[in-house]
């Protein structure tokens, strides 16, 4: 033990010195930070520029439809052709302008806008709406139908998905929520493990062609050897997760100290609170109240303590393969064709989420739950819809036994692989070593 407590040292500190470590370490935190900063940032300070735009409407059936808003001003021009409107828009006069064509019949459903700037979507889309709620209109009362009336029994409906227990008790659910907590988690599973799996293989694989393994193997057993060299990278994924999770919090925190802005997690929770929120970012009751029942809807204890074991063991079962695959090969030419049969789970199982996330209780959700070389990801989308413990804990027991079982068959792949070179080897080759 002591001597893997040496490899893992070695192994821990070699990396946790490097540059790019640091760097990443630092960098990743303003990077998920971006995420929740950037949207703010783009609300309040987004498209606040005023536009002059003029209205050609040879059609007159919009001519005083288009209303001013905070930063539009609507100027109509009255007798005055588009071409000559076109030549304001270069002289600098007017932004943008808004030709409606003449039309024999019928209520124009088509028109044309000249800018010498791209259009703004938002301006696009106001003018859209604005020509589709009159023609809508017109075509009501041609049919002898009260727009009014048609606009009175419009209603809204208010869904609220209460989960039952074994119990009786009841639990609100939000099913936004937990789809976008379920895949961030999944994701972050899925890079870290490809990350630092991948870190594993590659240390193992520069040792091999410096053959500075020859002289650690000659004070310690290979296993010994490829067990510190995966603990050692697994604390250094644990570190710079941890400083991830604590820097993008002060990040997190400070900026919203900053804006002003006194209930965060409101923000957080994405664009199904929005509309709850007041313009003046004061939140009302009810939306503090919505606030709290997102946060109590999911059990945040659970979600960790299953993350951080999901994630330790996934990562432990699949840098041991990778471990085994840098012992093998020599270069990175030679690790694809060993590294696509490991890597095809963890991709089955990024795909399988965006369905499972649809019906997370579904035969294929469960299955996958269970196999050991997809559960880490999949269990990840699951959790937070709140699924029965016994699940999460045999499939980490499980998870759990299968690392124990490919660490006893890497070792045997390893202990052989480490110490050869210039020979390209092949599957039924690495099979017969596992007979040894």
């Amino acid at each position: 033990m002591n001597k893997i407590g040496l490899i893992i040292r070695r192994e821990y500190f070699t990396r946790v010195k490097k540059r790019s470590f640091i760097i990443m370490t630092f960098l990743g935190p303003l990077l998920l930070a971006a995420i929740y900063i950037i949207p703010i940032l783009l609300a309040l300070h987004g498209d606040n520029e005023k536009r002059t735009i003029a209205v050609v409407d040879q059609s007159h059936w919009f001519e005083r439809q288009f209303t001013n808003t905070e930063n539009q001003t609507f100027i109509r021009l009255d007798d005055i052709s588009i071409d000559s409107t076109k030549k304001l828009i270069q002289d600098g006069v007017y932004d943008i302008a808004l030709y409606i064509p003449e039309t024999q019949l019928n209520i124009p459903s088509s028109a044309v806008v000249y800018s010498m700037k791209q259009v703004p979507m938002n301006v696009e889309e106001h003018i859209r709406d604005v020509m589709k709620n009159e023609i809508q209109v017109q075509k009501l009362i041609a049919s002898g139908v009260d727009p009014d009336i048609l606009e009175s029994i419009k209603t809204s409906v208010n869904l609220s998905v209460i989960r039952m227990d074994e119990e009786g008790g009841e639990k609100e659910t939000f099913t936004e929520i937990q789809f976008v907590l379920g895949m961030v988690l999944a994701v972050l599973i899925y890079m870290f493990i490809m990350l630092f799996g991948g870190q594993v293989m590659q240390g193992v694989m520069e040792e091999k062609s410096s053959r500075i393994v020859e002289v650690i193997v000659s004070s310690a057993k290979p296993f010994q050897l490829m067990m510190g060299k995966i603990i050692g990278v697994s604390l250094v994924a644990l570190t710079q997760f941890v400083m991830w999770i604590l820097l993008t919090g002060v990040i997190y925190v400070g900026f919203s100290a900053a804006m002003g802005i006194s209930h965060p997690e409101a923000i957080s929770a994405g664009t199904v609170m929005t509309q709850q929120i007041e313009s003046s970012n004061i939140m009302d009751n009810e939306a503090v109240q919505n606030v709290l029942n997102i946060v109590h809807s999911i059990d945040f204890g659970t979600v960790i303590v299953s993350f951080i074991v999901f994630f330790l063991l996934g990562y432990l079962l699949y840098a041991t393969m990778f471990a085994a695959i840098g012992s093998i090969v020599e270069n990175n030419t030679d690790s694809q064709q060993f590294t696509l049969p490991v890597t095809v789970p963890l991709i089955i199982a990024m795909i399988s989420a965006i369905y499972i996330v649809n019906d997370p209780d579904s035969s294929l959700a469960v299955w996958l739950s269970m196999v050991p070389f997809t559960s880490p990801v999949v269990m990840m989308v699951r959790i937070p819809f709140g699924i029965p413990i016994w699940q999460v804990v045999v499939s980490a027991l499980i998870l759990a036994g299968t690392f124990v079982g490919m660490t006893w068959l890497a070792a045997k792949i390893y202990r052989t692989g480490i110490l050869m070179y210039g020979k390209k080897l092949t599957y039924k080759e690495v099979f017969k070593w596992l007979k040894y």
